[in-house]
């Protein structure tokens, strides 16, 4: 029988680092306070000591500067992990991250590849303001040649980040700073969460939820309000945003007839949208009525914490959402 054990989500990712540092000495990590602080959310908590200031590397605040300095190193045969202390900063190292990591492979005839994951806190973290609590996966996904994941739990923190570190292509690893201090249960030995493979949170026959990450907690809640009206939701937790694997989805909402998408990014040209376009069209004789979405509120994010709360995905708009597309508004 596996051995298991609590542990926090920002320990099952410590825990998949220190692992694959220990089995791959080409693997190193870098970013702003990520070794004499011990991160700025403890998630490199211990690993300067252990493995010295040449693989755990204190970087100046220039996200420009260390992502390209890590794109330089998968180049030529190492495997970076570089953090960002936010995906929101991340945004003034765009060239780098999406018009370089992504298209080397293409670009250099398959000379060079980059084996590099850029991993950080993504979306709203708790009153960070407009500027600090940018949703990135919408925007960042639309460009081809790299994969984005978003682990729910701290099983599949530790599972996916390890494999994120082992695949040849650039991963975006996005984390969510509410979910760093949840603790759930992490096998003992070594494990890999293969990605594009979507995995049901919660079995129904009624509605097909989808979502990723932080907002599958706000799916879960409103999936246990609803089975109080006789409405059983299934709940699918998609994992990785690029490769999507649509086939499950596909298959959920033909068992179901409606589906409610919940993407905690911006409505317009958003995860959200893509999903429900590749449900209409895969499922167009299955689907009893259209798609419903589950957005954040189309304005920046507000400070003010009352004002935030409504402004994200949350139970009430879920409900809400499932109501309306099965007819029970």
């Amino acid at each position: 029988m596996t051995a298991t054990r609590q542990i926090e989500f920002r320990e099952a990712l410590r825990e998949a680092m220190t692992e694959e540092m220990h089995r791959d000495k080409r693997v190193f990590l870098m970013g702003e306070e990520v070794a004499e602080y011990n991160g700025a959310y403890k998630v490199s908590r211990g690993m300067l000591e252990e493995f010295g200031p040449k693989r755990v590397i204190d970087t100046p605040i220039s996200e420009t500067g260390f992502a390209g300095l890590g794109i330089g190193a998968a180049m030529t045969g190492l495997r970076p992990i570089i953090e960002f202390m936010s995906w929101s900063f991340s945004l003034v190292a765009a060239d780098q991250i999406l018009n370089n990591a992504p298209k080397m492979l293409y670009m250099s005839g398959g000379q060079f590849g980059c084996p590099i994951v850029f991993r950080g806190n993504c979306g709203a973290g708790g009153q960070l303001g407009s500027t600090h609590s940018w949703c990135v996966e919408s925007l960042f996904s639309n460009v081809p040649g790299l994969k984005m994941v978003m682990p729910f739990d701290a099983y599949d923190a530790k599972g996916m980040l390890k494999t994120a570190i082992r695949d040849e292509n650039p991963v975006f690893f996005l984390e969510s700073e509410r979910l760093l201090s949840v603790k759930g249960e992490v096998p003992e030995q070594e494990y890999l969460v293969a990605f594009q493979e979507a995995l049901i949170r919660r079995a129904g026959d009624d509605c097909t939820i989808v979502s990723f990450g932080r907002a599958l907690y706000f799916c879960l809640e409103a999936a246990q309000e609803l089975a109080k009206e006789g409405i059983e939701c299934e709940v699918i937790d998609g994992r990785t945003i690029r490769p999507l694997d649509i086939e499950s989805i596909v298959k959920s909402v033909r068992k179901t007839n409606y589906c409610v998408v919940v993407d905690q990014s911006w409505p317009f040209a958003s995860l959200g949208a893509e999903i429900a376009a590749q449900v209409h069209q895969y499922c167009f004789d299955d689907l009893d009525n259209h798609v419903m979405r589950v957005h954040s509120d189309d304005v920046p994010a507000p400070y003010a914490y009352n004002l935030e709360q409504e402004m994200l995905p949350n139970a009430r708009k879920i409900c809400q959402a499932v109501r309306s597309a099965t007819y029970n508004a």
